[in-house]
């Protein structure tokens, strides 16, 4: 099972959009779900424990993953706070009488892409995968940065060029050969 996370609540979000193209080049091959996660509340560790229902619900998702591929847009360089929000409840030791537990998120593997301005979201990227290393997630190599041109803006349809459909595609071979081994 692959948890996608849009770090967009935008429904039609190019990050959304790019999620659903991926989901395309793994049809049949993987099983796919998309986290809800918009009803977390702020990370506050006078709420930790005990868990809120949400941050249960979220965590219990992401155990049962075999991979998580997070979609992010570039936020002033960096990824949005709403993922940083998510990653930092995630990232908590999940045993509350133990706070040297691992998190849920420990040894997951995961795949970066994101859909940006002529960054591509590539700091975001770079930012995102530093985190996940740094609390313990294998993140795959294989990345997909997007450019959004003004047309995207203005249509808020998002079209690929050969290339990155190329990159969605080789990342998403990734992701399939990493759920096989």
């Amino acid at each position: 099972m692959i948890h996608f996370i849009p770090a967009s609540l935008r429904l039609h979000s190019f990050n959304r959009q790019l999620a659903r193209m991926a989901v395309e080049y793994l049809e049949g091959q993987a099983e796919v779900h998309f986290l809800s996660f918009e009803d977390l509340p702020y990370m506050n560790q006078d709420l930790e424990y005990p868990v809120p229902e949400a941050v249960a619900r979220v965590r219990n998702e992401v155990l049962d993953a075999d991979l998580i591929w997070i979609f992010t847009q570039e936020y002033n360089y960096s990824y949005p706070g709403l993922l940083k929000n998510l990653l930092d409840w995630l990232s908590r030791p999940a045993n509350q009488t133990d706070r040297k537990s691992q998190s849920v998120l420990a040894e997951k593997k995961a795949a970066i892409s994101g859909a940006a301005g002529a960054s591509a979201a590539g700091k975001a990227r770079a930012k995102l995968r530093e985190l996940l290393e740094l609390v313990g997630v294998e993140v795959l190599p294989e990345e997909t940065g997007v450019v959004l041109g003004k047309e995207a803006f203005m249509t808020d349809v998002l079209t690929l060029t050969p290339e990155e459909e190329a990159a969605l595609r080789t990342e998403a071979e990734a992701v399939l050969i990493t759920l096989e081994k």
